[in-house]
């Protein structure tokens, strides 16, 4: 799906090359169309910012709703239809960032400058998210018609008819969502505001955010007199009550005010050109040592769910001057036929580069599994730059993709290997493109080994690979396991995350953190049905462990010093 959009992207590219922008644009910038895509860029086309584009299926509407070039006509249609990125009027992105969660909104005009003014075209809205990307919700006004998403309850599908569909709404990638706008007249402004969470990276001590913000040469309209206004408001709040230290950011803002762990800033600016860089910023929290707290939120007199809402954190900021536990690791490495090409390679050398950073008192095996599984040692083998120089030779040798996919098979070796561990963090890595029938099964034999306590429990790390693997089995093995979830949907994001996830979750000082029930608080009512899932979205993972969740309270309480 995201190659045929880019390709559509890319035909458009060359059909807003037959309108004409008057003599006074003449000696401006044109829309800029780079060359044809190789093999290597086949998705080169995809919005890196938010982008609205023109649907095009009859090339004979191309044309200036302004100054009509009287092109020679064009036959046939387009299949699928070409998509012109409509030209960007003005723009202003607005970031509130609370602990690990940025809040997104970007409101921008486009027009349509490629479709004659008697014609119309459906226009298509992409909105690229940054890490762990939630759209919540999408405005557009346009010759005073208004449309906006809405989220509806399970319960209130029956009024669904009575409201206009979403038309084409789904993901062309991971992280980039389209909807369509239907039958937007030629030379008409949109006024667009789009809204976004996403994630906070927590690594190496720092907090990074990173938004899409990087809008190609052809969005910029082609005139000289064209006002091109550009504004970024960001707020911070670390949420910890202490200093906050920013370490770098991409654009030139301006700080506007300042507290303890709460920051502002402000960019405006008239620009020659749109930004052509992502939004990147980073920080740090001033502290030497691990702390944590506790953030509580009350309910909003309207909100229908009362429950008080709650946040735990805790984490480290120097990891460098402490001491991470001794690691005994299994990578589980799926050679199944479907991770043919580019997904095995990407994972092999991954593995080889991870495995170069182990430090010599950690052990390891590699687990290549198909139908069957083969090991590369019947023992766990101490990391010593011999044992690691042979197991490069066996995995250039040995992971060769075919067959079929078993992931039973090698978890339970997996569980085998690792049984005896008592002095060290024993990890499991799991890596695959695959689904299976017995999922369930795998899930509570699982259980089962985790729940014996017999010897230290093994972590479970999983990465799904591509879009057709069983993301959300992945994610509950590794909940279940009390490890990490990633998911790589691009074989070219495979080295990246899987080397961000096994030297994230490799970097231990702190494990078996537990939570009570809470018996150490007086007056207060905890209604198990009413408990929110608690949510270790960072435990281990980047040196971060976050818990939140939902409370009903049926009295005051006082929390005892324990």
């Amino acid at each position: 799906m995201a190659k045929e959009f880019s390709t559509c992207v890319e035909y458009g590219l060359k059909l807003s090359q037959r309108i004409y922008y008057g003599k006074e644009s003449a000696s401006s910038s044109a829309p800029v169309v780079v060359p044809a895509m190789s093999k290597f860029s086949a998705e080169g086309y995809l919005p890196s910012a938010p982008t609205v584009y023109a649907v095009v299926p009859e090339p004979e509407v191309v044309d200036n709703p302004d100054v009509p070039s009287y092109q020679p006509y064009v036959h046939g249609r387009c299949v699928p239809p070409a998509l012109i990125p409509l030209q960007m009027h003005a723009v202003a992105m607005e970031i509130e960032s609370y602990l690990d969660t940025a809040f997104v909104a970007v409101s921008g005009t486009w027009r349509v400058h490629c479709v004659m003014a008697s014609r119309r075209c459906d226009c298509r809205i992409a909105v690229p998210m940054g890490e762990q990307g939630s759209l919540l919700g999408v405005e557009v006004d346009v010759n005073g018609r208004s449309y906006r998403t809405q989220l509806i309850r399970m319960e209130d599908v029956k009024d669904i008819e009575k409201m206009t569909k979403c038309e084409d709404g789904r993901f062309i990638k991971c992280q980039i969502y389209t909807l369509k706008v239907p039958q937007v007249d030629g030379g008409t402004t949109l006024s667009i505001k789009m809204s976004w969470s996403q994630k906070l990276i927590y690594l190496g001590g720092q907090f990074c955010l990173n938004v899409p913000f990087s809008f190609p040469a052809y969005v910029n309209p082609v005139g000289k007199k064209i006002s091109k206004r550009e504004k970024i408001f960001l707020k911070v709040n670390s949420g910890t009550g202490r200093e906050l230290l920013c370490r770098s950011i991409s654009h030139p803002l301006k700080e506007l005010t300042r507290e303890v762990s709460k920051v502002s800033f402000l960019y405006e600016a008239e620009v020659p050109v749109w930004s052509n860089a992502d939004f990147t910023f980073s920080y740090t929290v001033n502290s030497s040592d691990i702390f944590g707290g506790v953030l509580l939120q009350s309910p909003f007199s309207r909100d229908f769910d009362q429950r008080e809402m709650f946040c735990f954190y805790l984490f480290s900021v120097n990891i460098q001057s402490r001491k991470v536990f001794r690691k005994d690791i299994v990578f589980l490495i799926d050679i199944s036929g479907s991770m043919r090409g580019d997904p095995l390679e990407n994972t092999k050398n991954a593995l080889v580069a991870s495995l170069s950073k182990l430090n010599p008192q950690d052990s390891f095996n590699i687990i290549a599994f198909n139908g069957e599984i083969h090991l590369f040692s019947s023992t766990m083998k101490l990391a010593t730059m011999e044992a690691v120089s042979n197991a490069t030779d066996w995995v250039d040798i040995n992971l060769v993709a075919d067959g079929g996919t078993n992931i039973l098979l090698p978890l339970n070796q997996a569980m085998k290997l690792l049984a005896e561990t008592t002095d060290s963090i024993p990890l499991i890595f799991l890596i695959t493109d695959g689904a299976v029938e017995d999922e369930r099964k795998i899930c509570n034999i699982m259980k089962g080994y985790l729940k014996s306590g017999d010897s230290i429990c093994p972590r479970i790390c999983t990465l799904g690979i591509g879009s057709y693997c069983n993301h959300y089995f992945l994610r509950m093995l590794a909940h279940i396991g009390m490890g990490h979830y990633d998911a790589a949907y691009d074989a070219d994001t495979i080295y990246f995350l899987m080397q961000r996830l096994i030297t994230s979750a490799s970097s231990v000082i702190l494990a078996n953190v537990k939570m009570d029930t809470l018996e150490h608080v007086d007056s207060l009512e905890v209604h198990r049905s009413y408990v929110g899932i608690f949510v270790p979205a960072h435990a281990g993972l980047n040196n971060m462990l976050i818990f939140c969740g939902f409370k009903r309270l049926c009295a005051h309480f006082t929390l005892r010093d324990c």
